[in-house]
């Protein structure tokens, strides 16, 4: 994800080149302004192109589309800013089930906190993975009960990683170190992962129906066609400046809600899930007075080489 001040337009500007959707978007409207010196320069020198489309009813074609790209847009940030909120949750929850953790256990028990600070810093990470193109099991801390390579086989990770969790509060509780009622708030931080892993889940397996994506880009291809066709009698050279500020409108917000529909990959403006886990994890280590024996730093979030 791309940090910057948005309050500083200088800052914001100097970031432009870095999003490898402008570098598409800007392609695009090249094409796009192209196809419009063409039209123009037939219109000039060859034959006089007349298109039976009056500009009023172009102009409320206009308008229909960018509702339809607003809607667009607007859906496209509900899935991102719900798939922010629930890393937030993810964050927070953590930091509840650590600070009981550390009422509960005696001070003197580094077995278990370590445990419990390693195994919900490898929950953040592992969820991560998980929304991603899978689990790095070298970003994993060793924990007695399992080594990360045993995580292998299991299909889906997050769930075995919250067994364990479990297990180990089963035990605690046998043990006479946590209580009935604190094995019921205890359990009420754990179905809150597993919650918020199924709102990721849903949010990166349901896409926006085809059907839908694929009117809106049909919609504006034929509206890019039509508009210098329909305008070049009546704007002459001027259509061509007009084609490519369309363009760059339409094009511009229907591929930005194609990049922030699904939140939790590598693109430029997706969520920093590894700074979000990095911090999960050096909160826990603190929460829990145990040191921390990870020395990764957060991996690089932009993938440059990616649209969707």
């Amino acid at each position: 994800m791309i940090i910057y001040d948005a309050k500083d337009w200088g800052e914001a500007i100097k970031h432009f080149h870095t999003s490898y959707v402008i570098q598409v978007l800007l392609r695009r409207v090249a094409y796009v302004g192209g196809y419009g010196v063409v039209v123009t320069l037939v219109d000039q020198y060859v034959v006089n192109v007349e298109v039976p489309i009056d500009g009023i009813f172009f102009s409320l074609l206009g308008i229909l589309l960018s509702l339809l790209l607003v809607f667009r847009t607007n859906t496209a940030y509900d899935r991102f800013w719900e798939g922010r909120r629930q890393w937030g949750s993810l964050v927070n929850t953590s930091r509840n089930m650590a600070v009981l953790l550390d009422a509960l256990l005696p001070d003197s028990d580094k077995t278990n906190r370590l445990f419990f600070a390693r195994t919900l810093s490898n929950f953040a990470l592992v969820l991560k993975g998980h929304l991603r193109t899978g689990v790095d099991m070298s970003e994993l801390a060793k924990t007695d009960d399992q080594d990360p390579d045993a995580l292998k086989q299991y299909t889906h990770i997050p769930s075995r990683i919250a067994a364990l969790l479990m297990r180990r509060f089963q035990v605690l509780k046998q043990e006479g170190i946590v209580g009935d009622a604190d094995l019921i708030t205890i359990r009420l931080y754990h179905q809150a992962f597993l919650d918020i892993t199924g709102s990721c889940e849903r949010i990166r397996k349901t896409p926006i129906p085809f059907s839908y994506s694929f009117f809106i880009k049909l919609f504006i291809s034929l509206y890019l066609l039509l508009l210098p066709l329909v305008l070049v009698d009546k704007y002459e050279y001027f259509i061509i400046v007009a084609t490519i500020l369309a363009a760059y409108a339409l094009l511009g917000v229907e591929m930005i809600g194609d990049e922030i529909e699904d939140p939790f990959g590598l693109d430029c403006n997706d969520l920093p899930l590894n700074q979000i886990a990095q911090t999960i994890q050096r909160n826990m280590h603190e929460i829990l007075a145990v040191p921390s024996t990870t020395s990764v730093s957060p991996k690089p979030e932009i993938n440059f080489m990616k649209v969707n």
